[in-house]
């Protein structure tokens, strides 16, 4: 299968890739994903999800952004994934196309590359 075909969701044949999901460049989300979002949960306080659409480039994934304003991002399966997450966490979850980013991540990041740079 050649890259255009990868991108416009189609095998040789001209079938649909994953019964009518489009492909993209990026990895499905895995264990190890979900993993990494558990330990964060139950290592930081005041955890928030925020869900980031599937684009051509990337899989759908989920930021997690503590009450300090850390945070980290990772693949998940959709949004059905990011809300069965949060239930089973006991975390909200937010579409981040409509509520946007909370400042303090912002603020975090700034304080990250402020340290780098000392």
């Amino acid at each position: 299968m050649g890259l255009f075909d990868r991108l416009r969701g189609r095998r040789r044949g001209g079938r649909a890739a994953d019964a009518g999901r489009r492909a993209t460049l990026d990895r499905s989300s895995g264990k190890a994903d979900l993993a990494h979002l558990e330990r964060f949960v139950a290592t930081r306080r005041g955890v928030e999800g925020y869900v980031e659409p599937r684009t051509a480039v990337t899989e759908t994934t989920i930021v997690l952004v503590a009450a300090d304003g850390e945070w980290t991002r990772r693949r998940i399966d959709g949004p059905g994934t990011a809300r069965r997450l949060s239930r089973e966490l006991a975390i909200p979850v937010y579409d981040a196309q409509v509520t946007g980013y909370p400042q303090r991540m912002r603020d975090w990041s700034a304080r990250q590359s402020g340290d780098r740079r000392d």
